[in-house]
């Protein structure tokens, strides 16, 4: 996040006072990646994951800007809708879907939806005849720090089998898709997958069927350290993938952006509630915070997403190792333990600590009330706006 966020952000705080835990998105940066991704991927039509933060502001400025969504849910659907983006323009991704969802997405105009499996499949085919569909496949997620392997897809070989089928049905098979797991940090991970769906375009085409899409899934990473590789990296190497495997086809390219479009526009404000030792021999510190893994931190599980902190009354002190945990009464509610973080010697209880990068997957993933803890309230404003 640069100085200029994260000035806005706290003159956002300071003027609202909201109390804490919160989660803050500047709309102004929610823009700025959209157009960066744009920018790289001129050819590219782009499908806002809607899961990733699906507040009514975000996905309004991402309506104006011209952006289609990706939803997983029916819930999802009724938002987009009902904030005035075209049908057309939303895609039914999740492969695990309700047979009435799918009626009701076909009732309101939904014509593209994705699938891994032949029950999913002869579940749209009844639910929504005629929709046009792209079969998921089996990816590595090796890079990223949220994998999602295993759970979706399925192998070449029943991907070209179903989606001969889906044309046997009377439904459009336009292509794949894949996942390379959320926050990958490696930008040649998705030749594999672009490998294997120019084998399976190849194939489709000798038994009858002519694809024409391929769904890069998401997967771009929010800007959480300096391992992160630029947007350029992945754009280049992603263009040279697809120049090499489809050089003989002109093919439609999808992307399902989340992370890269919201993680940074936010802001997550804690505050410290303890700080006790285990020990009189202990080194380390444990911090409690007033929000943990239950309350919008499950990325911390396993310590897989290391946001970067920022403590507002940070006095420049000399630091020492901390061990950060949730407020809940849930031993597994601690953030950050086996790599601890460094925090000022001075921080005391009352002070704030701020986690960045959190536009995304923070409120979602919030309990609705554990320990009868209300979920973490999320805050839209405008960086330009506070200047």
């Amino acid at each position: 996040m640069s100085e200029t966020s994260l000035k806005a952000f706290r003159d956002f705080a300071a003027l609202h006072d909201p109390p804490t835990p919160f989660v803050a998105i500047d709309l102004d940066v929610v823009a700025l990646r959209y157009r960066e991704l744009t920018a790289a991927f001129p050819a590219a039509t782009s499908y806002y994951a809607v899961k990733a933060n699906p507040h009514p502001e975000v996905i309004a400025t991402l309506r104006d800007l011209g952006s289609s969504f990706d939803v997983a849910s029916r819930g999802e659907i009724e938002l987009c809708l009902g904030l005035g983006v075209e049908p057309s323009r939303i895609s039914f991704g999740n492969t695990i879907k309700k047979h009435e969802d799918i009626a009701f997405a076909a009732a309101h105009g939904i014509k593209l939806y994705a699938f891994d499996s032949e029950a999913e499949l002869r579940k749209i085919a009844d639910a929504a005849p005629g929709a046009t569909v792209a079969c998921r496949i089996l990816v590595s997620s090796e890079g990223a720090q949220w994998p999602l392997s295993r759970k979706f897809g399925c192998d070449v070989t029943m991907a070209v089998d179903l989606l001969v089928l889906a044309a046997e049905l009377g439904l459009t098979p336009c292509g794949v898709s894949f996942h390379v797991g959320s926050q990958q940090l490696r930008p040649e991970s998705w030749d594999a997958g672009v490998e294997s769906a120019a084998a399976i375009f190849a194939e489709a085409r000798q038994r009858g069927v002519e694809l024409s899409t391929v769904n890069l899934g998401g997967g771009l990473p929010a800007n959480y350290g300096p391992e992160v590789p630029a947007l350029e990296e992945y754009a280049k190497r992603i263009h040279e993938s697809i120049a090499n495997r489809f050089a003989d086809r002109p093919v439609d390219i999808v992307l399902e952006p989340g992370r890269f479009i919201a993680g940074d526009a936010g802001v997550l404000r804690s505050r410290v509630l303890l700080i006790s030792k285990k020990s009189y021999n202990a080194h380390e510190r444990w911090v409690y915070l007033d929000i943990g893994r239950f309350g919008g931190l499950a990325e911390t599980e396993g310590e897989a997403i290391e946001y970067p902190l920022v403590c507002e009354n940070d006095t420049g002190a000399e630091v020492g190792p901390v061990i950060l945990a949730g407020p809940t009464c849930d031993s597994a509610d601690i953030l950050y333990e086996r790599k601890p973080r460094y925090l000022s010697l001075d921080l005391r209880i009352g002070d704030y600590i701020d986690f960045l990068g959190c536009g995304a997957y923070t409120s979602t993933y919030a309990s609705v009330g554990f320990n009868g803890i209300p979920p973490v309230a999320t805050y839209c404003y405008r960086g330009a706006d506070l200047a």
